[in-house]
């Protein structure tokens, strides 16, 4: 089944996390640099293209600054990051160039995805550089982030950029063989898992947090991952980057590391951008009626079905859909803000106009907007 699936991949995102890439070092792992460039080079030998978002950038600056820890304030992260973003791409452009590949820096923050124009031109870009043969390096732009923009860590940023290049396999690359049963750092008897049909709740809490002092993420948020890519319908395998060769046999279909399977009913690219790229500014909660309604039929949000809102968000503000039980269950793009639904709840679509002097359309949310979660 996994080699079935992976003949079909034709276009690959790989995550690399801080410690694949600093190893036992105190900054960039030059020799794990060459190994990736020979695999990414095989790959493009063998007609897939490969897109690589990359964690590094405040571990090499750390090194460059000559500081004795990671820092732990904006302010300091911003500056390692602006320092160490300039070395990392140095080292990959050495790494790439000796096996005769360019390579390209592209630098995002929710922002620039979170606007559907800038997605399209963010996606126009990277099909560009990949028909030109050039390799885009992906990083959260940490110099200018702050939380408001913030993807949260490489991991949910791989994810997405699953979604914005239109890829049909994600690896993301750690420094321990796959997912485990339990955090085989602590418990020596926990067993590797190779292979997760679904990203379940018993599964999300088999998960420990981050094992490393120069990364961010743990393996719940490769699970995060996983499963937001799963719901693209693209598969994800996590593996042992260290260790060499191992993305080569992954790609081949070897049985490697954990893979996921990609879920049966996959959203279409612009409700999974609605689903997991928008950053939600308001809740509007709905009664047991409109959830049956929303769930089973597929159905609009309709006025009717609305009990009260929450947060002050405009027209076009993606929004929590809650039921009476206060439980988020869909997201969706609003068609009124949340003054206008504040006016207009509870009545028939066919009052709107007389209840506001004006209408844009019957529903609140419309079903080509609304997204199950």
């Amino acid at each position: 089944m996994r080699k079935e699936i992976l003949s079909k991949v034709k276009r690959v995102v790989i995550k690399i996390g801080s410690r694949v890439l600093t190893g036992d070092t105190d900054g960039i792992d030059g020799d794990f640099l060459s190994c990736l460039a020979r695999d990414v080079a095989e790959c493009r030998k063998s007609g897939r293209e490969v897109v690589i978002v990359s964690s590094g950038a405040v571990a090499a600056g750390v090194k460059q600054l000559k500081l004795a820890e990671r820092p732990r304030t904006i302010p300091q992260k911003q500056a390692a990051a602006a320092v160490g973003q300039t070395r990392l791409m140095q080292c990959y452009e050495e790494a790439f160039k000796k096996r005769g590949l360019g390579v390209a820096q592209i630098l995002l923050t929710r922002d620039d995805l979170s606007n559907r124009q800038r997605f399209l031109n963010a996606r126009s870009a990277l099909d560009t550089l990949l028909a030109y043969g050039v390799v885009p390096i992906i990083n959260e732009n940490d110099t200018v982030v702050v939380e408001e923009i913030k993807f949260g860590d490489n991991d949910n940023l791989s994810a997405l950029v699953t979604n914005l290049a239109e890829a049909n396999l994600l690896i993301i690359m750690t420094d321990i063989e796959g997912f485990y049963d339990s955090d085989p750092r602590v418990n020596p008897d926990a067993a590797l898992v190779p292979l997760v049909k679904t990203v379940t709740r018993e599964i999300e809490r088999a998960a420990g947090g981050s094992g490393s002092t120069v990364g961010t993420g743990g393996m719940a948020t490769k699970l995060a991952a996983a499963k937001k890519a799963s719901q693209y319908g693209v598969p994800t395998i996590i593996i042992n980057g260290r260790k060499p060769d191992t993305l080569g046999r992954a790609l081949d279909g070897e049985q490697v590391g954990t893979f996921f399977l990609p879920a049966k009913d996959s959203l279409n690219r612009r409700k999974h951008w609605i689903a997991y790229t928008l950053r939600p500014k308001g809740t509007i909660t709905v009664d047991e009626g409109a959830v049956q309604v929303l769930r089973r039929q597929g159905k609009s949000l309709l006025p009717s079905g609305i009990s009260c809102v929450g947060g002050d968000f405009e027209r076009g503000s993606c929004v929590r859909v809650c039921g009476p039980d206060g439980v988020e269950f869909a997201r969706g793009i609003a068609d009124y803000s949340a003054q206008e639904i504040g006016k207009i709840l509870g009545c028939r679509s066919c009052e709107i106009e007389a209840m506001l002097g004006y209408r844009y359309g019957d529903e609140i949310i419309h079903r080509d907007n609304l997204v199950m979660l």
